[in-house]
This record gives structure tokens, C-alpha cells and sequence, in this order.
């Protein structure tokens, strides 16, 4: 039997801009339950969910942490965030298996980029949502502007549930809104008395018989306003703000109270959305644990000693240890040995986890982040994780010779615990590409490869993959003649080259009459032509957008040769290539950038000196605008990097290929300069 019912279980995610105090929140939580028997702390490196060394290096959180704390005969799995930008994919995977968002505002700072962004995901995943205003304890602390900024920003359905007992140094505790026995004391019982009557208020408006029982002055009891709360969470229509400082213990109790009275349980949620395999048909999936076992893979951590560890939710039935589970996403059976709770980085080994809550597996065989585990009687797929497109792209090389088998083995484990890296290799240049969500993302990325695996990599600006092509035709001619002695070669051609237009490729023909070519050559011209075009005349980029048509030449019937006539063919339509006025093609790149309207015009001049071009504005209703834009590949290199300074972190974008187009003439020096710059430091690594 699992220790927790379904009904005892909370799941919360916890949100906010980078320093809002998440960890520590998660940290006292452990504290003050038991869980632990000290409380650490951020910048000593000791909090239960910063374990590892990039993140003691940062004094920030890396990844999401799954802790639990047990609390008045319930569990509370907490999903610990970073707060920064560069880790949105750790993000997603805790709003994905939370039932609900503690966004946290700090007292003294308020509002910042990353609260919105955060707010964002939940409003954007559907999540009930509650605002833990954190630092009441701090200098210049201000809990009520930080209401008032929270209720115009967002609305004034936030309403506070509690209010703090004193500020800054003299902060005691808060005072609970909802407890009618509670001990209010002097200085803050206007403020109490006031608030109460907003709650109530607030409460009522969301119930047509509660707005009439307040309108008429009658008493909402208590048991109305605690289930009032719970309608208005689920709904959306209420967002209590509650206090504290964790780095105190102050409040703490208090809120895993309200965590555990008002918060739904994952039966209460709803049932979750799943598939039969290969099927777009949904079906609904109850969160009860007598039901058929179903769970979701959201996050997975490598490691060269223990292997690959795999977090998962339990959306169906009981997820039991010793026991064969059905990847449906890999056609596979894994073996589940046993089946741990998280407490930061250590293991604790259960029976069983009733459906609703979160644990962790060891050595799976096949399953990554977003497969579903599941019965194989009963198979079905669970909606996975939606990760940001990569925007920040270097190319990669290993430091020295002796890393290079190494450097392969690491991205792809990198890649299995950070769904948010993209790997690839672009075939135009034979880089290495790694790409992630910003600079200091891959920076982490890195780090972790070398530590875990001890890879060495180099992080470079990656080569723009240009082509090349003719503005004009040509006709010519290349005659092959070698005599060695006993057979020569022998091949003579007459071959035609002509633009064609951007996007087609290559065309070849031939128009032969006569057997002056001999048809069993024709192929090998072709050949030879074909790998001519892999290097162009100007800079050695490959050659598209070109027909070759082979029209005249003649042969030798002793020394001619198929291998005559592929270096005939190549040489003639390198000749002709350079005959018929040969240009750069650079990509050029579709781009969507969100910025806040403020930004609007500094950002369009930056693109106009970017050789950008403006295609269209969409203004977005909430305070954004969103620019279409065209612009060339190699003027975007290091655009996360620049658009996040330019807009204080308030911009975002996307970036795909779009089209080719000529490079301009003035600047086609400069392009060969830095291709044989590439060239040469490609040379000195081998």
C-alpha cells in the first residue's frame, strides 16, 4: 500500500523571477516538517534542492528539484524551478506535473521580468495559482505596494488571505484571514479588519448565492469560504497572496496549511487527458489508483556511476516497485526495480506511490523525458512536454584529440537529461552544432559534460552555411588526355551552365547526338559535374540553383574511360562556373521577436543595422508587439545574447531558415576573409 492516498497528496511547482526565494521557501518547508534538521542556505551551498556544483558555482538553481514535505498527514511535493531565463525547459517539466503555481513576488523588489514569465507558463497550462510575497523581513520590504502592483498588473481577483504582523526587522508572523480564532494583534487589526471584508467580498462574487447572501448582510460562515476559495482557485477567479519570510521560519507553517486545507488534490484537478497508442482519439484517465497504471516521464538525470535516473507522475493506478511497466513511446518493456521519493539528490526507497504522486526510477532501458509508462494490458500515451525551439547555437569541438570519442557519448547525454539541447551537425560546414536557450545555458551544459563525463569542449561562433552560384551562362570546353603508357585516359566535353532559380538545386542533361559521347560516359560526366559542385570558385561553398547540360565532346576508342570522363565532366563545369559571373548565397533567416512596446523602436533600429527587414507588426493586447522579420543568418549570430540586453531580458524570439539570397557585393571580401579563418583553424585541429 502506498503511505499516501491520492486525497492527501498536494503537487505544487514553485515560480518566480531568479532570487525571489523558491529555494529557501522549499528549504524551510523540509525544516520545519522534519524533513531535515537544519535549514540550509543558498549561498553556503547546502539547501536540499541545490545539489549540484554549477549551481553552488551560480548561487542560483540549474534545475528543477523534487522534494516532499510531509505536513499534518499530508504530502506535499514540491517542484523547486530555476528562476532564470536560460532554464525555462526545467520549467516546463514542474509546471507540467504541478497541480498548482506558488508564484513568489519578494517584498522589497516586487514585479520583475521573470514574474510575468512565470505567470505566463501557469495562466498558459491552466494551473490554479497562489502569490507567496516572500523577504517580508527585508529592508524596505512593502507587502501592501506589492499587493497593490500584483492587483494591477494582474488583476484584483489577487486578494491577500493573510497579512504580516509587523515589517522589515520587526516582522512576527502573519496573521491568518481565514482563521475566525486567530490572535490579531493591535497594530494590525484595521488592516485585518479591512482585509477580511475584501476576502469576503471577493469570496461572494464568486457564487450567485454567496453575492446575494453579502448583498443582503448576511454572515458568509466559514465553511462557505473555504469552499468559495477552492471554486474561485480552480476556476481561476480567485488568487490568494499569502506572506512570510522562510529564511525566518516565518509564515512557513502557515502556508503548508493553506497548501494543505485549500489546494486541490490531483483527484480533484480532473482526469487526465491520454490516447490509445497511434490514435488522435482522447480519452479521459481518472487520477485513482485502482485504475490501470499510467504515468509520465518528466525529467531525466544522468549520471556516470548511478546511471540514468527518471522522474516521473503517477496520472493512473499504483506505481509499485519490483514490477514491468510498457514504454508506449519506444515500443518497449522497462523493469522497474524500485521506486524512490526525492529529497533533492537522495533516494528513499517505497512500496508503491498511489496515482497522484511523484517519484523516480533507476536504469531504465529505453525511456527518456516525455514517455508514458503504463500497463501493457491497457496501453496509453499521456500528453508529453512541449520544450522552447534552441535560439542560441554554437558549434562545439573537443579541446584535444583525446576527447573527441568522449565529446560524442556526452552530447548525447546531455541531450537525454536536457531535452531543451539541440544537437546536430551542419553538413555544408561538418560542424558540431549545440544549441540552447541562451548563453549561460549551454555554458551549464558544458560544464555538466566535462564534470560528469570529463569531455572537454570548445564553444565557438558557428560557420555561416553559405552556397554558392551563376548569374550567367557559359559554354565550355575541357579536354582530358594522360598518356602512361599502355592505355591512357581519355575525355573530351562540351558542357553548358545556367542559373536556374533559388531553391531548385541541380539539373543536369545532355543533349548528345550522334555518339559522340558514348552513353555509357554520360553518367560519369554527370558524377564528375556533381562533385564539382561541392566546392564553388569563390569561397568553396557548395553550388546550387544550376543546370549543366552536356552537349558536344568526343572520345578515343582505346583510352577513354569512365574515370576520363568524370574528371572531364568536373573540370569543365568548374571552368564553366567560373565563366558564368559566380555570387555567395547567404541564408536568410525568418525571425518573430516579442518585445514590450516600450522596446519597440530600439529594436527595429538594431535590425535595420542588421540588414533586417521589417515584414510585419502584431500588436499582441498585453503590452507586446511582435515583429516578422527577415534578416541574414550571419547578422544573427548572437542575437539571444543581444536581444536579452538590449530589452533587460523582456524580449523573445524565434529562428528558422527561411530562403537563400546573393551576399552583397561590398561585403563578399569579407566573407571569403572569414571562411579561410575557418579553413586555417580547421587545419591547425587535425
Amino acid at each position: 500500500m502506498a503511505k499516501f492516498t491520492t486525497e492527501r497528496i498536494r503537487n505544487i511547482v514553485l515560480l518566480s523571477h531568479s532570487g525571489a526565494g523558491k529555494t529557501i521557501l522549499a528549504e524551510a518547508m523540509l525544516h520545519t516538517t522534519g524533513a531535515t534538521t537544519r535549514l540550509g542556505r543558498v549561498e553556503d551551498g547546502t539547501t536540499a534542492s541545490d545539489f549540484e556544483p554549477e549551481e553552488h558555482k551560480r548561487t542560483t538553481s540549474v534545475n528543477a528539484a523534487v522534494l516532499n514535505a510531509q505536513w499534518k498527514d499530508h504530502k506535499i511535493n514540491v517542484l523547486d524551478t530555476p528562476g532564470y531565463a536560460d532554464y525555462r525547459g526545467e520549467v516546463i517539466s514542474g509546471v507540467r506535473v504541478a497541480d498548482t503555481a506558488v508564484i513568489l513576488v519578494a517584498a522589497q523588489a516586487g514585479i520583475e521580468v521573470g514574474t510575468g514569465q512565470m505567470w505566463s507558463m501557469a495562466e498558459e497550462r491552466g494551473l490554479p495559482r497562489i502569490v507567496f510575497i516572500s523577504k517580508i523581513d527585508r529592508e524596505n520590504s512593502d507587502f501592501y505596494s506589492v499587493v497593490e502592483s500584483l492587483q494591477e498588473r494582474f488583476g484584483r481577483h489577487l486578494v491577500p488571505v493573510q497579512i504580516p504582523v509587523g515589517a522589515e526587522a520587526d516582522f512576527s508572523g502573519v496573521v491568518d484571514l481565514l482563521d475566525p480564532d486567530a490572535n490579531v494583534p493591535d497594530e494590525v487589526a484595521d488592516a485585518v479588519e479591512d482585509a477580511r471584508e475584501r476576502l469576503t467580498e471577493a469570496v461572494a462574487e464568486i457564487d450567485d448565492d454567496l453575492a446575494d447572501k453579502y448583498l443582503e448582510g448576511e454572515e458568509i460562515t466559514h465553511a462557505e469560504m473555504v469552499e468559495g476559495i477552492k471554486q474561485g482557485l480552480m476556476t481561476g477567479e480567485l488568487i490568494p497572496i499569502l506572506a512570510g519570510s522562510p529564511l525566518n521560519e516565518l509564515g512557513v507553517s502557515e502556508f503548508m496549511d493553506f497548501v494543505v486545507e485549500y489546494l486541490p488534490s490531483p483527484a480533484e484537478v480532473g482526469a487526465a487527458v491520454a490516447h490509445a497508442p497511434g490514435s488522435d482519439d482522447a480519452t479521459e484517465l481518472p487520477c485513482d489508483s485502482s485504475g490501470p497504471v499510467a504515468a509520465l516521464v518528466f525529467k531525466t538525470a544522468a549520471d556516470p556511476f548511478v546511471g540514468k535516473l527518471s522522474y516521473f507522475r503517477v496520472y493512473s493506478g499504483a506505481f509499485a516497485g519490483d514490477s514491468q511497466m510498457y514504454n508506449v513511446n519506444k515500443g518497449e518493456t522497462e523493469r522497474i526495480a524500485q521506486v524512490f521519493e526525492m529529497q533533492g539528490k537522495e533516494q528513499s526507497a517505497v512500496s508503491e506511490l498511489a496515482a497522484g504522486d511523484i517519484g523516480a526510477v533507476t536504469k531504465l532501458s529505453a525511456a527518456l523525458t516525455g514517455d508514458t509508462l503504463c500497463s501493457s494490458e491497457q496501453p496509453v500515451t499521456l500528453d508529453g512536454l512541449e520544450f522552447p525551439a534552441a535560439i542560441y547555437q554554437r558549434a562545439v569541438y573537443p579541446k584535444s584529440k583525446a576527447d573527441v570519442d568522449k565529446m560524442t557519448s556526452s552530447l548525447s547525454r546531455i541531450v537525454e537529461e536536457d531535452p531543451a539541447v539541440v544537437v546536430s551537425r551542419e553538413p555544408d560546414t561538418n560542424e558540431m552544432l549545440i544549441a540552447g536557450l541562451g548563453d549561460t545555458h549551454l555554458g551549464v551544459s558544458i560544464e555538466k559534460m566535462q564534470r560528469k563525463f570529463g569531455a572537454e569542449m570548445i564553444l565557438e561562433i558557428p560557420q555561416v552555411p553559405y552556397k554558392e552560384t551563376i548569374n550567367s551562362r557559359a559554354r565550355v570546353e575541357y579536354r582530358h588526355k594522360k598518356q602512361t603508357g599502355g592505355h591512357g585516359q581519355f575525355g573530351h566535353v562540351w558542357i553548358e551552365v545556367e542559373p536556374m532559380p533559388r531553391g531548385t538545386g541541380f539539373e543536369f542533361s545532355e543533349t548528345i547526338v550522334g555518339g559522340v559521347v558514348p552513353r555509357e560516359y554520360i553518367p560519369s560526366v554527370e558524377k564528375g559535374v556533381r562533385n564539382a559542385l561541392n566546392g564553388g570558385v569563390v569561397a568553396g561553398y557548395p553550388v546550387v540553383d544550376m543546370k549543366a547540360t552536356l552537349v558536344d565532346g568526343s572520345f578515343h576508342p582505346v583510352d577513354s574511360s569512365g574515370v576520363s570522363f568524370e574528371i572531364a565532366g568536373g573540370q569543365a563545369a568548374t571552368k564553366g562556373i567560373q565563366q558564368a559571373t559566380p555570387i555567395i548565397l547567404e541564408p536568410i533567416m525568418k525571425v518573430e521577436i516579442t518585445v514590450p512596446d516600450n522596446f519597440t523602436g530600439d529594436i527595429i533600429g538594431d535590425l535595420n543595422s542588421r540588414r533586417g527587414r521589417i515584414q510585419g507588426m502584431v500588436p499582441e493586447g498585453n503590452g507586446t508587439t511582435t515583429l516578422q522579420v527577415e534578416a541574414p543568418q550571419a547578422e544573427m549570430l548572437t542575437y539571444a545574447t543581444e536581444l536579452r540586453s538590449q530589452t533587460q531580458g523582456q524580449g523573445d524570439f524565434t529562428m528558422e531558415f527561411d530562403h537563400f539570397e546573393e551576399v552583397p557585393t561590398h561585403m563578399v571580401d569579407r566573407v571569403v576573409q572569414i571562411t579561410q579563418e575557418h579553413k586555417d583553424k580547421a587545419e591547425a585541429r587535425a
